[in-house]
C-alpha cells in the first residue's frame, strides 16, 4: 500500500508463497518485520499484516521490488531485479516519499548494481528519497537476529 509523501515506503523484495496467499505484505509467521516494526517504536501496537491500513494512515507504505511470488528470493532472475528497480523508481517518483528502505540487502545490491552496499543510509536518492538498506526480515534470513534487526529500524525511524 503506498499513498503520497510517506515518511517511508519500505521495500520487500518479492512476496513470499504464503504472503501472495493471504494477500498482504510479510505475513507468515515466521516473518520478523510485524514485531521489528512495533519493538523499534514505528507503530503502537505490533500489527497484523492485514492491518496495512493502520501502518498507512501512520505514514508508512508497504511495496515490492518484484511482483512475481517464489518459495525463496533466490528464485529471482537477475534481470527480475533490474525490471523491479524501474517500477520502483516510477512509484518514487509519483508518490515522493521521503525515504524508501529496502529490505534484503542482497536484492539492492543485485538491482542497483551495487555489490559492496552495506546497510543502513546509502548515499544514492531514488527519485529525491534517501534510501536504507536493511536486512531481509525473512525467517529464512537467520544470519540477522531480531535485536539486530531492531537496532537498524530504531535508527530509521530516528532518521525519518
Amino acid at each position: 500500500m503506498i499513498a503520497p509523501r510517506l515518511k517511508v515506503l519500505f521495500c520487500g523484495i518479492n512476496p513470499g508463497l504464503y504472503s501472495a496467499a493471504v494477500g498482504h505484505h510479510f505475513a507468515r509467521p515466521g516473518n520478523r518485520f510485524w514485531p521489528a516494526l512495533h519493538a523499534a517504536g514505528f507503530t503502537p501496537r505490533r500489527l497484523h499484516p492485514s492491518e496495512k491500513e493502520a501502518l498507512l494512515q501512520s505514514g508508512y507504505g508497504l511495496t515490492n521490488l518484484v511482483s512475481r511470488a517464489t518459495a525463496s528470493a533466490d528464485e529471482l532472475a537477475p534481470a527480475e531485479f533490474v525490471r523491479g528497480k524501474k517500477r520502483l523508481e516510477a512509484k518514487a517518483h509519483r508518490y515522493r516519499p521521503r525515504i524508501v528502505a529496502f529490505l534484503g540487502m542482497g536484492a539492492y545490491r543485485h538491482a542497483f548494481g551495487d555489490a559492496a552496499a552495506p546497510l543502513g543510509e546509502q548515499p544514492r536518492r531514488l527519485a529525491g528519497a534517501r534510501v536504507w538498506v536493511l536486512p531481509s526480515p525473512s525467517g529464512l534470513n537467520a544470519n540477522y537476529q531480531l535485536g539486530a534487526l531492531v537496532a537498524l529500524l530504531r535508527e530509521l525511524k530516528r532518521q525519518a
